[in-house]
């Protein structure tokens, strides 16, 4: 499962990244969305849900 979340973790850093041109216009959406699924884990590792 770790290596899951981690992969996942990965590829929306990557994705993240305004590096591509058809990317620029998205704004701040991929970077809101990683931020947002590392607040969950995190609320997830200090209650011990996995």
């Amino acid at each position: 499962m770790w290596t899951a979340i981690i992969i996942i973790l990965a590829l929306l850093l990557i994705g993240a990244l305004p590096t591509w041109g058809y990317s620029r216009g998205w704004g701040y959406a991929p970077s809101g969305l990683l931020a947002l699924i590392l607040i969950v884990l995190v609320i997830l590792l200090l209650t011990g849900t996995i």
